[in-house]
């Protein structure tokens, strides 16, 4: 008997799985109760370790409110991992960022997009005594950082916009 292995089909559909899951607030515990299988099993579907039957699919999308076909639209494409919307909005936590996003106004998501962009394109060189010191504080409150986190994107795209008047 040949071994199933699963492919980029099985990995597409489980990522779809994920996005679907999320965007509906189903945890994996409730989607795999739901279905009769165990959350790790549904770990495995969505990273498409393992391969999903038609029957489960067919369960999975009734639970999700979806038809089977939502899972497999644009499957006729090569994927590509990496740069997929498909993916990338199946990390952990991507979802959840762009929803938070999406809640900004036009200001703060340039803010937004410029801050991120620039750290990730950093390299971490910050020496250990300050990460330390870091650890050490006392944490603030959701609504503190929040407010501290906007005034600095703020000062950082008024002073962004200042030096580029400056410039012209």
């Amino acid at each position: 008997m040949a071994v199933r292995k699963s492919g980029p089909l099985d990995a597409m559909v489980g990522a779809k799985i994920r996005i679907f899951r999320i965007h509906r607030g189903i945890s994996q515990t409730a989607l795999a109760e739901r279905i009769g299988v165990s959350f790790q099993q549904v770990q495995k579907y969505e990273k498409g370790a393992n391969r999903v039957g038609a029957s489960r699919l067919s369960q999975i999308a009734s639970v999700l409110g979806i038809t089977v076909g939502e899972l497999f639209e644009s499957s006729q494409e090569k994927i590509a991992a990496s740069n997929s919307p498909v993916y990338l909005l199946a990390e952990p936590g991507a979802l959840r960022v762009l929803k938070a996003y999406l809640r900004t106004n036009a200001r703060v998501r340039l803010a937004i997009a410029r801050l991120v962009e620039s750290i990730a394109d950093q390299k971490p060189t910050t020496p250990k005594s300050v990460v330390q010191k870091a650890i050490v504080q006392k944490p603030m409150s959701k609504e503190s950082l929040t407010k501290v986190s906007v005034a600095r994107l703020d000062a950082a795209t008024h002073g962004n916009r200042r030096s580029s008047r400056a410039r012209t």
